[in-house]
């Protein structure tokens, strides 16, 4: 049992490195402009799309792999991811777009994550943190992969016929590994190791294991709620403008921002397993002040970025902090809400992502197109996200009443 879930654990990052080639869109959406003559804006709203569907599906993948178990909802959704990636290469509208890679796409990538994460989570009660941030690593590895592998594609075969072959791979790979992948025996648990006493935020609740409705009630998941919401505002702004930015601002090739994405989603993988380890060690709320703090420090560089190290470097930092806060939340929900419903958990709870999702790229977009392709307007509304997210979390510590946390995973 315990050798199988180090193997289910690998397996489960195979199929979300598929599905993480989603945070290498920036290396597609001057392409699709080009191809197509759309604005920034036009080509980002589907990017936008794609993430607001995410936990919507999440949502619904989560009740699935709480009562049938998480193999055929990740197959589904690996399937799915693969042929909108497909169905794109055949658009000639935005309509098209919209519906192929925003919709589907999204859809699929919700059911792909919203089964691994909880179920992993599952699998390493003991290691809580440390799980997810592996397997949220690989959602964040599968730009490092595809954002070079997409970019020296378009430059040869075209954006289109990119699509095309990157949606097969995602078919084959995800739906091979979701063939491994099942849940725990009820009540599992690792050979010599027994639970904590439940986190203060559960205990407050009067209840270990919480329905999505019980938890709805606690002004614990409020709070966590616009903390996530805040937490993925800015990296998910960034990942989304991450080669533009680097073309308009520090006046990169097209190539050479390719490889600059590579960086990101490098600093993206490393935070989501290196936050995840830190707050199984000193706790949520440590880890969590230090990530915003950290996030906003780097968007400070971006505003004053000129030069090529400078904006990797940057770059690099908001998603290393925006990759750990998806190691730490879903095991903050663990913490408050118990392990019994999880997924459908979690799920709502992701529905914080969306949001952000929704509203960031677009936002930025925007703001460049009205500023004459300047994003210092967007960078300063980024790090004041941050600046609240760390109110929040200060708010949470207080309603906690204790820094219980520290040690739950461990």
């Amino acid at each position: 049992m315990e050798k199988n879930r180090w193997v289910l654990l690998a397996v489960s990052i195979c199929a979300n490195l598929c599905i993480g080639s989603a945070y290498a869109w920036s290396v597609f959406s001057k392409p699709l402009q080009a191809n197509f003559g759309w604005t920034a804006t036009e080509v980002n709203l589907a990017y936008s799309i794609c993430l607001g569907m995410i936990p919507l599906a999440m949502i619904v993948a989560g009740k699935l792999q709480d009562r049938y178990g998480p193999k055929w909802v990740i197959f589904g959704g690996g399937v799915l991811f693969g042929i909108a990636a497909i169905l794109v290469s055949f658009i000639t509208s935005l309509s098209g777009l919209y519906l192929t890679y925003g919709l589907m796409g999204g859809i699929g990538i919700g059911c792909v994550y919203g089964c691994t994460i909880p179920n992993t989570t599952k699998w390493f009660p003991d290691k809580r943190g440390l799980a997810g941030g592996l397997i949220a690593g690989g959602f964040g590895i599968g730009a490092v992969i595809f954002g070079p592998v997409s970019a020296a594609l378009i430059s040869n075969i075209g954006v289109l016929s990119t699509f095309r072959y990157e949606g097969m791979i995602y078919i084959l790979v995800v739906g091979l590994a979701a063939l491994y992948i099942t849940a725990p025996p009820a009540g599992y648990k690792p050979a010599g190791w027994n639970p904590p006493e439940p986190a203060s935020g559960a205990a407050s609740t009067g209840a270990v294991n919480l329905s999505p409705g019980e938890m709805l009630k606690t002004p614990i998941f409020w709070v966590l709620f616009g903390m996530y919401t805040l937490a993925c505002f800015a990296g998910l702004m960034i990942i989304g403008h991450a080669s533009p930015i680097g073309q308009e601002k520090v006046g990169l090739t097209a190539a050479v921002a390719a490889g600059a994405v590579a960086f990101l989603s490098l600093g993206n993988t490393l935070g989501r397993v290196f936050w995840g380890f830190v707050s199984d060690k000193i706790g949520r709320f440590g880890t969590l002040m230090i990530m915003y703090s950290l996030s906003a420090i780097a968007l400070f560089g971006l505003v004053g970025a000129s030069t090529y190290g400078l904006y990797v470097v940057s770059i690099m930092g908001v998603a290393a902090c925006f990759g750990g806060f998806f190691g730490i939340f879903p095991a903050l929900t663990a913490d408050n809400f118990g392990l019994k419903n999880l997924g459908v958990n979690y799920g709502v709870l992701f529905v914080s992502y969306g949001i952000a999702g929704t509203f960031a790229p677009t936002l930025a977009a925007y703001l460049k197109e009205s500023s004459g392709g300047d994003y210092t307007t967007a960078f300063f509304i980024a790090i004041g996200a941050n600046v609240v997210g760390i109110i929040l979390t200060v708010l949470y510590k207080n309603m906690t009443k204790k820094d219980a946390d520290i040690g739950i995973a461990a």
